[in-house]
């Protein structure tokens, strides 16, 4: 790895570190971070998406560099989409014209994309989602990048517990409150 690149890496980290830190917001951080992804590191376009339970689906958070024809190619299936992310990892695609791995790959190639990475969002052994990077350029995603972009996937799902972690916080606060404000005034409780 050259000197450019490792520094175009912490370049990333910082503003990746930063925009989590900076906001409470899940959309604002999803958002920024897919926009810096996409530009320091000069890709096709990111997306983040999270696994809905009930449906099966990943349903999209934010993304950059995408069209929305391609945003709204279909539903998104767990398991036909790029299905190994969620249950053995980063998924490396160097050709999406000819991977049977792809729910969409006709779709990916009109929107111009000739590479994937697919990133598991994964919070104690339970899936959350994916982050995925599109390239316009065949990529032979070496294992440095791999593990680099696992390390953004990473701290994106550190940002969404943490932020489920605070607005379970906020809202039992607020229970409590309620409570007490009920017992205090003699309101009798539901």
């Amino acid at each position: 790895m050259t000197m450019a690149v490792k520094h175009m890496n912490y370049k990333t980290m910082g503003k990746i570190s930063e925009i989590v830190s900076s906001t409470m917001d899940m959309a604002d951080i999803c958002h920024h971070i897919v926009a810096q992804l996409t530009q320091i590191l000069r890709l096709k376009g990111a997306a983040i998406m999270v696994l809905n339970r009930k449906t099966g689906e990943l349903e999209l958070a934010s993304s950059a560099g995408l069209s929305q024809k391609y945003l709204s190619k279909g539903p998104i299936s767990a398991s036909k989409s790029i299905a190994a992310t969620l249950t053995d990892g980063p998924v490396a695609i160097y050709n999406v014209q000819d991977d049977p791995r792809l729910q969409y790959p006709e779709e990916a190639m009109a929107e111009g994309i000739a590479s994937i990475l697919s990133l598991p969002l994964v919070l104690r052994g339970r899936p959350l989602g994916v982050l995925r990077v599109y390239t316009t350029e065949p990529w032979e995603f070496t294992m440095e990048d791999i593990t680099f972009m696992q390390a953004i996937a990473d701290i994106i799902t550190l940002a969404i517990e943490n932020l489920r972690i605070t607005h379970a916080y906020k809202t039992s606060i607020s229970v409590l409150k309620e409570l007490r404000d009920r017992k205090q005034f003699g309101t009798p409780a539901m």
